[in-house]
């Protein structure tokens, strides 16, 4: 009898997923995990990493998670923290860029500090990793690194120009990079989620909630699951041959 092999196993491959203590990065780690992958998750918060990290290994049965703490605006944490990877496990096949910060404004109410911030973690961040990331998978014959944008990113939305630009800015970078990096077998995609049930979203007023669900094709909110699910089929061997991609999960959303 023909053993069939599951395409989307992620069995031998380490994965690396910033912002992993909630929503979509968490739901990633969660699905990485039980399709086999060896899940390292990073976050800002110690004692929430470890708490998500054990909660994972109990579900699997197995020491499968591990948890390392990095501010992935701060490029000497970066590279401190993809050296502690690579010393403990020498390889490293995806990057789940998902760290993230949303912060709101109209134009004339953006400062400074704001910009720094939200491009800090949502653009400048996503390079720090990509560099080192992108290191270690070229010692291993390739990889993949998944970026995470936003439908605001790709549509605009007023109000949103400082986290609008800083995730059309991860569009650019996908892009070249899928460039730069495939002639070593590194895959580079996006995925622009819409409207999500995350912590993000669920603090908004209930008038702009509703908006936002009116604008929806398929009359529900996202899943960090539904983002999750596409994450896995860039990191698994049925996206082999896609790079520079972006991919919308966002329900048919109008912005």
């Amino acid at each position: 009898m023909t053993s069939v092999v599951n395409p989307t196993s992620l069995t031998g491959k380490t994965c690396l997923i910033t912002g992993a203590t909630r929503g979509i990065g968490l739901a990633a780690a969660r699905l990485f995990a039980q399709n086999g992958a060896q899940v390292v998750l990073v976050g800002r918060n110690a004692d929430e990493l470890a708490q998500r990290a054990a909660e994972i290994n109990d579900t699997c049965g197995a020491e499968v998670a591990a948890s390392f703490t990095c501010d992935v605006s701060d490029d000497a944490a970066v590279k401190d923290l993809f050296q502690a990877v690579f010393k403990r496990y020498k390889r490293l096949d995806v990057l789940l860029a998902n760290a993230g910060v949303l912060d709101d404004a109209l134009l004339g109410m953006v400062n400074r500090a704001q910009i720094e911030r939200v491009f800090g973690a949502n653009t400048f961040g996503l390079i720090y990793c990509a560099q080192y990331a992108s290191r270690l998978m070229a010692r291993s014959g390739g990889g993949s690194i998944i970026n995470i944008a936003s439908i605001i990113g790709t549509n605009g939305n007023a109000g949103q120009a400082v986290y609008g630009g800083s995730k059309a800015a991860v569009l650019g970078i996908t892009k070249s990079l899928a460039k730069e990096l495939a002639p070593g077998q590194i895959r580079v995609n996006a995925i622009a989620p819409g409207f999500i049930d995350t912590a993000m979203t669920q603090g908004l007023p209930e008038a702009k909630f509703a908006e936002r669900m009116d604008s929806i094709a398929m009359g529900r909110i996202g899943t960090p699951e539904d983002v999750a699910r596409t994450a896995l089929f860039l990191a698994s061997d049925l996206s082999t041959y896609v790079t520079g991609q972006c991919i919308g999960v966002d329900g048919g959303m109008l912005i």
